[in-house]
């Protein structure tokens, strides 16, 4: 049975804590927070210890979820892999390159497990979506495009200290509300050579950006775009684009929206490929797609997702392998997202990602 403990009781503990209790060979045994009213209040809501300390928590665990600040990750993730403990940290990895390869240093020289949230990895329209462009399936990728256009009012940034700052925040709609989809389409599309990029602070009294406009040019020669905010009124759904010489699949808010992929039909000889008019609109074409995906597919739902990925990160230490999500690959978004931030203090520059 693997201890987990919660270090961090904020918004994001509870969806760790709820995972976890349904995960076999899993067992939530601790919380710890600064503030001990809010560890006390997640204790006593999910039957676990109540830590008075660090070193008291670090005794009742031999995992440790991190839930704190994103600039506090890699400082906490290093004392709990120096301490043996295996870590899970959420997204980001950390604000900071530097502090972030340390982390990933300090588990592999500890010889614990180290992944860092990133859920969707786990649904399968977003895997089968990964295999068909990686595998050749598209024919010759030529766009990946992520949106990620939300609404934060100010009270939310209000809501604590760190919120909306450099230091702790790390940025803003990229760093913490987009870092998922610059993982994905980073990941679909086989990595990010450079970005050119314009943020804004548009319409909140924050330090960070709440609008970010993104040109993405990816290891395979595709383009593409990212944009990010926290800006739309009302929010819109998140989606990704992916296009290539033999078709194209759109993922909106968690759901296939197009899925037309025809070798044949896009090379037929005729002007606009086999029974597609000038101006069509593509349908899903779930037949198309070699899973099984309904609209109450299961993998793609919130916390669904956090389940999966600590079901297998409990699977990784039982099999001693690394888990699906390796702290090394928790860095390519984080480089992605800084190099966004480059470009822009730089007006717009390009800045290749190494």
């Amino acid at each position: 049975m693997l201890r987990f403990g919660i270090v961090g009781c904020g918004a994001i503990h509870s969806t760790h804590a709820q995972a976890l209790e349904g995960i076999e060979g899993a067992k939530l045994s601790a919380f710890f927070d600064i503030d001990p009213g809010r560890s006390a209040a997640a204790s006593e809501r999910f039957g676990a210890t109540c830590a008075r300390s660090w070193e008291e928590f670090l005794g009742l665990a031999d995992a440790v979820v991190i839930c704190v600040p994103s600039g506090l990750h890699a400082e906490i993730g290093i004392a709990a892999a120096q301490a043996g403990k295996h870590v899970v940290v959420e997204k980001p990895i950390d604000v900071s390159l530097a502090t972030a390869t340390q982390l990933v240093k300090a588990a592999r020289t500890a010889k614990v497990k180290l992944t860092t949230i990133s859920q969707h990895r786990f649904a399968k329209d977003i895997r089968a979506l990964r295999d068909a462009a990686q595998s050749g399936e598209l024919g010759t990728l030529i766009q990946g495009d992520a949106y990620n256009k939300w609404f934060r009012a100010q009270a939310y940034y209000n809501s604590a200290d760190w919120r909306g700052t450099w230091k702790l925040d790390g940025g803003g709609c990229l760093m913490n509300q987009g870092i998922h989809y610059v993982d994905m389409i980073q990941w679909i599309m086989g990595g990010v050579k450079s970005v050119q990029a314009q943020i804004r602070t548009a319409a909140h009294d924050i330090e960070v950006e709440d609008t970010a406009n993104v040109l993405v040019e990816y290891r395979n020669g595709a383009v593409g775009v990212i944009q990010g905010s926290t800006a739309t009124f009302p929010g819109m759904a998140e989606r990704l684009e992916v296009h290539g010489t033999f078709g194209s699949v759109v993922i909106e808010a968690d759901r296939i929206k197009v899925w037309r992929v025809d070798s044949e039909a896009a090379n037929d000889g005729s002007p606009y490929g086999a029974g597609v008019t000038q101006q069509p609109t593509p349908k899903v074409h779930l037949h198309d797609v070699n899973i099984n995906l309904t609209s109450e597919d299961a993998t793609t739902k919130w916390g669904n997702q956090h389940q999966l990925q600590l079901t297998d990160f409990v699977q990784a230490v039982a099999d001693n392998r690394d888990p699906y999500l390796t702290g090394e690959m928790s860095l390519e978004p984080l480089k992605v997202v800084l190099a966004i931030y480059e470009s822009a203090r730089n007006d717009g520059k390009k800045v290749e990602i190494l």
